[in-house]
């Protein structure tokens, strides 16, 4: 069935002040551009304000600042990009599963199961399992022995949880997530490698969202930790035993080695790599390409990717990179001269 509210439901909602038909009933979020009768749309950036003239949505979410320029209905809030966030889960249509097992899952006999749990066909949930109260385990999922997951938490089609893991509430994990497979770990011996056997475990907080791809590795002794509320996209990978603080949000294709611990509230942009027992403090910005290489001990914003730029241009810089060293040398002898003269 579609979903459908008054604009004064949404009003109480998202706590907004109501401009226009309180009964005006919206079905649907649009962008500016598309929106149509019965949808909501938002203005977050001040330069899409300039649509609002030609936009035929039913309502739009603004800042008071913005409510002139546009006629029809409104609901006036402080953050309206926020409350576009808040008022998408509202409209969310994912289809959710019927409560109980499906009959072609495989459930352990000693698996603690809350209430209104869901586990679709070909899930298999392993022995001495707990499965929090509203949990639902997507069609194809595996997860290991001794594995809790907190309540109202949702793991998407084919997720792979080892044994021992612990994931707290509320949380979100999207396809072919990996989570605690063993992390990277081998002796050199005599023709070749020694495996260093993983023993330790992973620690997932509450209201973490996981992308699809991504792998978190469980530690050599102690366990992996992510905080309560962190965010990780798409194709992330964790390596055994990083600390990663609450809040803190991590962009595609990035990763991080093992042991190093990222404090609350940093940002991590696509493509970066920290390297391993590195320490970087609270509220740290890592924009795109970055390399981290030693302990970050400041907050702000740090880079190390090279810029593109026209491949001309930067085949001869990067020839003048590799005469950077002799150049010095050159420098530091014309130093010594001046200083003899």
């Amino acid at each position: 069935m579609k979903k459908q509210y008054t604009l004064a439901e949404l009003a109480q909602y998202l706590d907004a002040q109501l401009i226009g038909a309180p009964d005006c009933l919206i079905d649907g979020l649009e962008s500016l551009t598309q929106a149509g009768k019965g949808q909501l749309s938002f203005v977050a950036n001040a330069s899409y304000a300039k649509h609002l003239a030609d936009c035929s949505a039913s309502a739009v979410i603004l800042h008071p600042d913005q409510q002139e320029r546009f006629s029809s209905n409104k609901l006036l809030v402080s953050e309206p990009y926020l409350s576009y966030a808040r008022v998408t889960e509202l409209f969310d249509p994912r289809p959710a599963l019927e409560v109980g097992c499906h009959p072609k899952a495989v459930v352990a006999d000693d698996c603690q199961l809350g209430e209104r749990v869901r586990i679709g066909a070909n899930a298999v949930i392993s022995e001495g399992v707990t499965l929090g109260d509203g949990v639902e385990i997507g069609p194809g999922c595996f997860i290991g022995a001794g594995t809790s997951i907190g309540a109202n938490t949702y793991l998407a089609a084919n997720v792979s949880v080892y044994h021992g893991v612990v994931i707290g509430p509320n949380c979100i994990i999207h396809s072919n997530a990996v989570i605690g497979s063993d992390g990277f770990g081998f002796a050199p011996a005599e023709g070749g490698w020694q495996k260093v056997h993983q023993l330790g475990g992973v620690r997932i907080g509450a209201q973490v969202e996981i992308g699809a791809g991504t792998a978190i590795d469980r530690g050599a002794l102690d366990d992996t930790v992510i905080g309560d509320g962190v965010k990780l996209d798409n194709l992330v990978h964790i390596a055994h035993n990083v600390q990663i603080g609450k809040n803190t949000a991590i962009a595609a294709n990035s990763a991080i080695a093992g042991s190093t611990t990222l404090g609350e509230n940093c940002t991590v942009a696509g493509c970066v790599g920290i390297a391993g027992h590195v320490t970087i403090v609270d509220k740290v910005h890592l924009s795109g390409m970055s390399m981290v290489t030693n302990s970050v001990t400041e907050p702000g914003s740090y880079s190390s990717g090279i810029p593109l730029s026209p491949s001309a241009e930067w085949r001869k810089n990067a020839v003048r990179f590799k005469q950077l060293n002799a150049l010095m040398a050159r420098v530091k002898q014309l130093e010594k001269d001046k200083d003899r003269d």
